[in-house]
């Protein structure tokens, strides 16, 4: 377990159904990374696990990282109700990968 990251939620207001987060933490280092699809299991870095978990979710399009902010592209009438605190326990609950 560790410490929690903060989020700030914001909705896009030029583009419907993107949601914009930004932390207080650096996800991605200075490269961006883009899934249209959950990455494969082997890949387990923290921008990685997000983009798992956030499809996991479900309602999700597709997931770009970049630094400390992530865009997430929702799926036609799906909201991000909870996409905030799967972002802020990213590294409190860091799930074993061959679990």
């Amino acid at each position: 377990m560790g410490q929690p990251i903060v989020v700030a939620e914001t909705p896009s207001t030029s583009h419907r159904g993107v949601v914009r987060f930004e932390t207080n933490r650096v996800l991605s280092g200075m490269g961006h990374e883009r899934y249209s699809s959950p990455p494969a299991a082997a890949a387990t870095r923290p921008p990685d696990e997000l983009a798992r978990r956030l499809f996991d979710r479900g309602g999700v399009l597709r997931v770009h990282v970049n630094g400390n902010i992530i865009t997430v592209d929702l799926e036609k009438g799906h909201t991000s109700e909870g996409m905030a605190q799967i972002i802020e326990d990213l590294y409190r609950f860091y799930r074993d990968p061959a679990a």
